[in-house]
């Protein structure tokens, strides 16, 4: 009787060790989910604030503004639901900034225009919110990954097909290739 017990009690343990750990895997990868859902909105904020951005700048250089535009409106609906989707919407951003930049260093009139510079001070503040989704995402998905990679929770891990995060990193190629956009906006 006493062995037929302690089998009972086993069984219990690890069916209830088996399900808190497959819940504890749902929440995170949901949580990871919800990260990158955060920055598709944060991103997507910026696409409309860098719109109206180069609609400013459409009246000193219509051609460039106009170019730009389309980009912008081709890249505000894209879906951002990988890490790899994230990065890429950041290099295009940061290369239409550049662009925008560019113009207005160009037209000096444009760049001391008030609504202009607000505009600009409003995507500096998208910018922030990106960075922090960007590290909620990220620490969210180390949780996720230490839970996957762990002895016993990858037991459970590996059974019900839930797999590794991955992180959102910046390219180096990509840091030295866009201009530091504090220092384009302070002059």
């Amino acid at each position: 009787m006493s062995i037929v017990l302690v089998v009972i009690v086993l069984a219990v343990i690890v069916i209830g060790y088996f399900i808190s750990t497959q819940r504890s895997l749902v929440n995170l990868d949901e949580l990871c989910k919800n990260a990158l859902s955060q920055i598709e909105v944060q991103l997507n904020s910026r696409w409309d604030a860098v719109l109206a951005l180069a609609k400013m700048a459409a009246q000193y250089s219509k051609h460039e503004s106009e170019t730009l535009i389309q980009v912008i409106q081709q890249r505000r609906g894209e879906n951002v639901n990988t890490p790899a989707a994230v990065n890429e919407q950041q290099g295009a951003l940061q290369q239409v900034m550049g662009r925008l930049i560019a113009i207005g260093e160009a037209y000096p009139d444009l760049k001391a225009n008030d609504l202009f510079k607000e505009t600009q001070s409003g995507i500096k503040e998208y910018e922030e919110n990106v960075r922090m989704s960007r590290m909620i995402y990220n620490d969210t998905a180390t949780k996720m990954n230490r839970m996957v990679r762990q002895w016993p929770s990858s037991i459970v891990a590996s059974m019900l097909h839930f797999d590794l995060k991955d992180y959102l990193k910046v390219d180096e190629e990509q840091k030295k290739s866009y201009p530091n956009l504090d220092e384009a906006f302070k002059k």
